[in-house]
């Protein structure tokens, strides 16, 4: 998986790295942004564009965020809450909009 976004985005979703990223491979589900490995070019420009340093490579990831890597992996492999279906790779976000659901480890974060 070539990019990730870790804790410091839930309940912030600042959104700077949407607006960078060439080919709209990062989904907004309800409390946090998702990047999918399926569309991700590991270009890079979602990582400085973070205000908040929640982008990371999975062999950068500092410890305490590995765990993100495959749950981000989770949002759009598996169904999320109130979907019948996983979100899969539709071809980038722009295509399906807000996705409005989170996956089990998201919606039980609570910030430290």
């Amino acid at each position: 998986m070539p990019y990730f976004i870790a804790a410091p985005c839930i309940d912030v979703m600042d959104k700077s790295c949407v607006e960078e990223c060439p080919v709209d491979c990062i989904y907004e589900g309800e409390r946090k942004l998702y990047i999918n490995p399926g569309e991700c070019i590991d270009c890079g420009a979602c990582e400085p564009a973070c205000p908040e340093e929640a982008v990371f490579t999975d062999f950068k990831a500092p410890a305490e965020d590995g765990e993100f890597i495959a749950d981000n992996a989770r949002f759009f492999a598996e169904p999320l809450p109130g979907r019948g279906e996983p979100v899969g790779t539709p071809g980038g976000s722009a295509m399906i909009g807000p996705v409005g659901a989170d996956t089990e480890r998201v919606r039980a974060w609570r910030a430290a």
